[in-house]
């Protein structure tokens, strides 16, 4: 910088030397270094939102365990351990609090009131909270579970964000006559059965599987929380007889009026029987429509088409298809007949059947994967939770153990995995594969089950090392 300013020597040299290198150390530097750490900033910003948006998006998209009836069991040390029983279509049966825990310590108290419940209420399954006492109850419900009439089985499910729900304004509205403490029980039961219905009426930055979420702009990572559990919902489609106005509200084109509408409109004249029924919903206009019905599903309506994505707009040309292929849009519903239907597809010259069909390719590729698969979850094809039976202890692992667990949270370093004692493993990135890992999130994602090896056990600080190196 001096020597483009200064050329030549003359009396000013010395003060214009004085005046860079005072313009340099008081403006010029801070201004760089401001400047280089807002662009490393907002890069680790965007590193977070997206890490923090895929993990959500797993989340969401967890296996769904239908039919069966769960108890929700949100662990607590003092104020005792709320239980709620719902049943397979996620109604409240029983509800009450036991106190296996400390300070109580009432084992036999709390286990025979469980039985009771279980043998009453037929129980399949026990989601256990992964809060605070969640190991101590876990033992207590494995001990207990060995004393019941029917076979039953334990799952520890995340809380995040189970009581930011159930102080909420939806779940006082959802349950009026509910004590507040018990809604996280139920919220807790309903994340077994059905995730990604239970957990959009949560703040998505309430669920926690991420990192650094509160130092980032929250602005920027609500609108892509929001646009992860948008994507979600669509990309699963939603019962529009069954489903509640959070869910609606995240259908692309729905928002929470015509959410509401809808349920009003279904709950005065019964279940919608097809997807036109949606215009009389008030609101709910033609455009709307147009942007939402193939998000929506009838399940038992009067079109076989409307249990899958395929828009109302390609019902004639989607009909038309069926026809030359030999098969009627009922055929749907036979199994027999769908399975003849799925190897036809698979013979369609879609550059051909486009044409004819005045379609675009994509979209006719897109109606055969619909017709090839019709009403069914893309949620099934996720990991399903461990069913557990009994307990694991720090003081039971050893070095070399292989087990197999969930992945909780995954974050730049590596990822945490429940492994069934108090605290989650760590697997480092270097412990993730032979080869070089630049981002665990490449490798697991939050629910997925995975192998691990113990290879380090730190029993004062209550750490576990795991490698996937097995």
């Amino acid at each position: 910088m001096e020597r483009d300013a200064i050329k030549g020597q003359t009396q000013f040299t010395n003060m214009l030397k004085e005046t860079i290198l005072d313009s340099f150390k008081r403006l010029i530097e801070p201004s760089i270094e401001r400047e280089i750490r807002s662009d490393l900033t907002e890069k680790a910003e965007e590193k977070a939102i997206k890490v923090f948006g895929q993990n959500s998006k797993q989340l969401l998209l967890g296996a769904p365990i239908k039919g069966k009836t769960v108890m929700g069991f949100d662990p607590a040390y003092r104020t005792g351990c709320k239980i709620a029983v719902i049943d397979e279509t996620g109604k409240v049966l029983d509800y009450t609090t036991v106190y296996p825990t400390e300070p109580q310590n009432d084992v036999e108290g709390a286990k025979r009131e469980l039985l009771k419940l279980i043998e009453k209420d037929k129980i399949d399954m026990i989601a256990i909270g992964n809060g605070t006492a969640s190991r101590e109850s876990e033992m207590f419900v494995a001990d207990m579970i060995k004393e019941a009439s029917r076979p039953v089985h334990y799952v520890i499910v995340s809380e995040a964000g189970a009581s930011v729900y159930s102080a909420s304004k939806l779940a006082t509205e959802e349950y009026p006559d509910i004590n507040v403490s018990i809604r996280g029980a139920i919220s807790i039961a309903r994340r077994l059965q059905d995730p990604l219905a239970e957990l959009v009426k949560i703040d998505p930055k309430a669920i926690g599987v991420g990192q650094y979420q509160h130092d980032v702009n929250q602005k920027r990572l609500a609108e892509s929380l929001t646009g992860v559990v948008e994507d979600s919902v669509n990309k699963v489609g939603v019962d529009v007889n069954t489903a509640t106005p959070s869910l609606l509200s995240y259908v692309s084109g729905i928002n929470n009026t015509i959410a509401k509408n809808i349920v009003k409109y279904r709950d005065e004249n019964g279940k919608l029987k097809n997807r036109k029924q949606l215009l009389k919903v008030p609101k709910l206009g033609k455009v709307a429509f147009e942007q939402c019905a193939g998000f929506l599903r009838i399940l038992d309506g009067d079109n076989p088409l409307e249990i899958t994505a395929v828009h109302p707009e390609s019902y004639e040309a989607t009909e038309k298809l069926l026809s030359n292929l030999g098969f009627d849009k009922k055929d749907l519903k036979d199994k027999e007949k769908l399975e003849e239907l799925r190897k036809k597809l698979k013979t369609v010259n879609v550059e051909t059947m486009a044409k004819e069909l005045e379609l675009g390719e994509m979209t006719l590729t897109d109606i055969i994967d619909e017709l090839s698969k019709p009403g069914r979850d893309p949620r099934e094809d996720m990991p399903k939770p461990i069913l557990r039976s009994d307990v694991l202890k720090l003081e039971d692992l050893k070095e070399g153990m292989v087990l197999t667990g969930t992945i909780r949270n995954v974050i730049d370093f590596g990822a945490f995995v429940d492994i069934g004692v108090k605290h989650d493993g760590l697997v480092h990135i270097s412990e993730m594969s032979d080869k070089f890992v630049k981002n665990p999130s490449e490798i697991v994602s939050v629910g997925d089950i995975v192998k691990v090896k113990v290879i380090k056990i730190d029993k004062e600080r209550q750490k576990v090392g795991l490698s996937m190196k097995v």
